[in-house]
């Protein structure tokens, strides 16, 4: 009754959100748009003011040429009407009353010839032509916006996530572009988290995208991405801007950054600094930028291809913004220039510099519920990490004929990581200390030929060499003396030194051919050559008495060769543009090999099939189904021998042989709508039953936990989720709703017990609301309920957490704008005290006719100093407490130059 009273009650605060916002009075004109004959025209219709041309209102007719607009100010307007083949026609109309209603119909001429002068100079904020979509920045900027993304986040059909991942459609996109060069691939959080938005004139969304100029309109891409055009003003010549900020408590809270670019046709640069202690992440995750990949691209290999540790100690977040609680220090330097040298050579480089500090602090209550055994574990958590990354990239693009190009990329990266925690389990004190280096080295070189109009060849080789030793030390020793049945004293201490090494090589030839009919025929053929070495050296000691063991069970040295030459066929085929069938098979010769104390090798073949249907019902539907049956070869983690430290009190070991792992499943999309309509919606479902999976028996007690990998037969996942995006013309406002259900089924045994059958399920819906007011105030709310439930056979356990913000967006005057953040969780699995609040605001002033401008961010004005949340697992309930950053209010400045 509780948990539906809570629901009741959170509902009712959601919409009381959209309540307070929901009523706004505005003007009405509506009308039809015919020809001559009275059959119904696809027009644009602008509403622009007299005075200054700007845009007051706009809309697009429906299949029957109805229109309908919404304003809500007073004046005099030009009503225009334009559309292909048809001549312009406009009305001056006068709006004296904000509740005025008006009917305005227009029949349009046919036009075969241009018109030599052009009067209206507005612009519509929206326009598709083909497979791009070009949005004019202009109309949706609302002068709150510090960096890129806050624009982005503003554009419909756009979200832009937490960790700063921006989706179309619910796909990630695959770059940002400026003016039709990419400077970082997958890693364009670099730029979207620092560039100011101000120099942006156009934002284009480039549909069925081409990383490779000679595969336009030869492959089938459903790839994203975004280019940036500038404005002429900042075009051809050096700009950016300065921005610092120190606290006025006088605490130990600043930010410093400076951008500074230069657009020129024949080169490109874009040098970014940075400094913070706000938490702030300056380039999300650098993983995307230093491993840049492009799957299933042709002639691309080797782009999942990566070192994986044993041990991490980086902290970790459940479900919470990281900027509230990493206490960092970081510091950021990069350099990058795209250089046109002549028609055919395009060079382009990239160097990064990154410091970062972070310390960390949480505090847990864990406890552990299953197969009849019970208990909690209680730590106190104090993280330091200190890292250190560089990283550098050359490409080179060069055109040997027209019809024939080579690309080659080759980078470096290193890293330097050191851990220190401090750590209370269970009124015991502990040291960690973790030490990790990794260094890798990536070449690509990618050969294209266009045979002919529609046939291309591509060649491409690849080689990586990854290494990532780590040192590992823990002052504490919790395990049990019967594990270490060889060992005759008592050990306090332990060591654990891991040597990590990983050699690729690859190629890659594959052919594309366009039929005259339109089908896609595809045939590649590769050779792929992993080789991974992973050795540890477990070490037990005594500082007393300076004995040294090393247990012979958790020593491993394990060399593990996958060996794959593969081929693919693929045929793609499209009916009267409505039907589409794609099959695919990829078949697989493994030579493997694992090295342990004993050696084992397999050579397995296996072939992996897929087939894809989409069917376009009308302009405004489609659907679209797959099916597909999967094999893949176990990782190296997987296939471990011996056992090894994976955290200070929990050992694991993998299943000592050579394994591939069975799937088969399907999926089902359908989408209403097209993304520039009033009303745009899509459905998602996948289906996959893994054959065989990873799974693990597992030993839990309150000072040891050891896992061993199984085989385990069947194990289920299903998801379902919802995208729907709808504007409300009436009230001026974009209403979004997201669902998602996800549901999964393995099995696993604990503490001996026979086989468990695990399900969970979650569920999560969400509704937010952002005005496109033309006035003063502008606002963007939401709330999400997240519906957890875990089931296994003795055990069930569900709850329900709610998030709910509201941003208020106020431009008082030309020079200040103030905006203010309200967030509220609320966590059902949680005793006690389970709602929390922050409040966020911003001022800024700019200077009347000087590019000096000042600002006063405010952050967790209510002074949460602590922040608890949970997790739930078919083993354990987690109750975790974080530190938070203090209430800060930062004076700031900037400069644009």
């Amino acid at each position: 009754m509780n948990a539906i009273h809570n629901l009741r009650l959170h509902i009712n605060i959601s919409f009381l959100f959209v309540l307070c916002f929901g009523c706004s009075l505005e003007a009405q004109i509506k009308g039809i748009i015919t020809d001559v004959n009275k059959n119904p025209i696809i027009a644009n219709v602008i509403l622009y003011k007299i005075n200054d041309n700007s845009i007051s209102a706009f809309t697009q007719t429906d299949e029957e040429g109805h229109y309908h607009l919404k304003l809500n100010e007073i004046g005099e307007f030009f009503l225009s009407v334009k559309s292909l083949n048809y001549s312009t026609s406009q009305k001056l109309i006068k709006i004296e009353n904000i509740n005025d209603k008006h009917t305005f119909n227009f029949i349009l001429k046919e036009s075969n010839y241009e018109l030599d002068e052009i009067v209206i100079k507005a612009t519509l904020p929206i326009k598709r032509h083909h497979d791009t979509i070009t949005i004019n920045s202009k109309t949706f900027k609302k002068g709150d916006e510090n960096v890129l993304e806050d624009l982005l986040k503003n554009i419909p059909g756009l979200s832009v996530g937490l960790d700063g991942i921006i989706k179309y459609n619910n796909q990630e996109i695959e770059k940002v572009m400026i003016e039709g060069d990419d400077f970082f691939e997958k890693g364009y959080r670099i730029l979207t988290k620092n560039m100011p938005p101000k120099p942006i004139d156009k934002v284009q969304v480039l549909l069925n995208y081409s990383n490779n100029k000679l595969l336009k309109d030869i492959e089938k891409s459903n790839k994203i991405a975004l280019n940036l055009t500038l404005d002429d003003s900042v075009k051809r010549q050096w700009f950016g801007n300065l921005e610092l900020g120190n606290d006025v408590l006088f605490n130990d809270f600043y930010k410093a950054r400076i951008n500074l670019m230069s657009f020129n046709k024949k080169s490109k640069y874009y040098f970014l600094s940075g400094a913070n202690s706000t938490g702030n992440d300056l380039t999300g995750d650098l993983n995307n930028f230093i491993q840049s990949y492009r799957y299933n691209e042709p002639g691309r290999i080797g782009d999942d291809i990566k070192a994986s540790n044993l041990l991490n100690l980086s902290p970790f977040l459940f479900g919470f913004n990281s900027k509230r609680s990493e206490f960092n220090n970081s510091e950021l330097a990069s350099l990058n220039g795209i250089f046109n040298l002549n028609d055919k050579l395009k060079i382009k480089t990239n160097g990064l510099l990154k410091w970062n500090n972070i310390d960390f602090s949480r505090k847990s209550n864990n406890s552990f519920f299953a197969n009849n055994t019970g208990f909690t574990n209680i730590e106190d958590y104090n993280l330091n990490n200190k890292s250190f990354v560089t990283f550098g990239k050359i490409v080179v693009n060069y055109d040997l004929y027209e019809n024939q190009t080579i690309e080659s990329e080759t980078s470096y990266s290193y890293k330097n990581q050191n851990d220190t925690s401090l750590l209370d389990f269970n009124d015991n004190l502990t040291n960690e200390l973790l030490y990790t280096t990794t260094s890798r080295f990536n070449h690509n070189t990618l050969y294209t030929k266009k045979i002919s109009d529609n046939k291309v060849l591509l060649i491409s080789g690849r080689v990586i060499n990854e290494s990532s030793p780590q040192k590992y030390e823990v002052n504490q020793v919790f395990f049990s003396e019967s594990l270490f049945s060889d060992v005759n004293f008592q050990p306090d201490k332990l060591n654990q030194n891991t040597k990590n090494e990983l050699f690729y090589r690859g190629l890659n030839i594959h052919l594309l051919n366009r039929k005259k009919n339109g089908d896609l025929f595809e045939f590649s053929f590769s050779n792929e050559y992993h080789k991974y070495q992973l050795n540890n050296v477990f070490i037990l000691r005594n500082n007393e008495t300076n004995n040294v063991a090393a247990p012979e069970a958790f020593q491993n040295k394990t060399t593990y060769v996958l060996n794959d030459f593969n081929a693919k066929l693929k045929y793609d085929k499209e009916w009267n543009k409505k039907y589409r069938i794609s099959g695919e098979i990829e078949l697989h010769k493994m030579f493997n090999e694992l090295k342990t104390l004993n050696r084992i090798e397999q050579n397995p073949f296996f072939i992996n099939p897929k087939l894809n249907f989409n069917y376009r019902i009308n302009k405004k539907n489609q659907i679209g189904f797959g099916f597909f049956y999967n094999t893949i070869n176990a990782d190296i983690l997987d296939v471990f021998d011996g056992f090894h430290l994976v955290g200070f009190r929990s050992l694991k070991r993998g299943t000592r042989n050579i394994n591939q792992l069975d799937a088969t499943g399907g999926n089902f999309t359908y989408q209403l709508g097209n993304w520039v309509d009033k009303f745009f919606a899509t459905a998602n479902i996948l289906y996959k039953k893994n054959h065989d999976f990873f799974s693990y028996n597992q030993i839990i007690e309150p000072n040891v936990s050891i896992s061993e990998s199984i085989i385990i037969k069947d194990r289920t996942f299903f998801t379902f989720n919802t995208n729907i995006d709808y504007y409300l013309s009436k009230f001026r406002t974009n209403i979004k709703l997201k669902n998602q259900y996800d549901f999964s089924n393995f099995k696993n045994v604990i503490n001996n017990s026979d086989l468990r059958n695990v399900q969970n399920r979650n569920y999560n819906i969400g509704l937010e609301l952002r005005s496109t007011f033309k006035g003063w105030f502008n606002f963007h709310l939401g709330t999400s309920f997240k519906f957890i439930d875990v089931k296994t056979k003795d055990f069930t356990n569900s709850f329900i957490n709610n998030d709910n913000f509201i941003d208020v967006f106020m431009k008082l005057n030309e020079y200040l704008d103030v905006q203010i953040k309200g967030e509220h969780f609320f966590f059902g699995n949680i005793s006690g005290n389970n709602n929390y609040y922050f409040l966020d605001y911003d001022v800024s002033y700019k200077l009347k006719n000087s590019k000096w401008s000042f600002s006063l961010e405010s952050r967790n004005l209510t002074n949460t100093k602590k922040f608890t949340t949970s997790t739930l697992t078919d083993v354990s309930s987690n109750t975790i407490i974080y530190d938070l950053l203090p209430r800060y209010i930062l004076l700031g400045t900037k400069y644009r130059f």
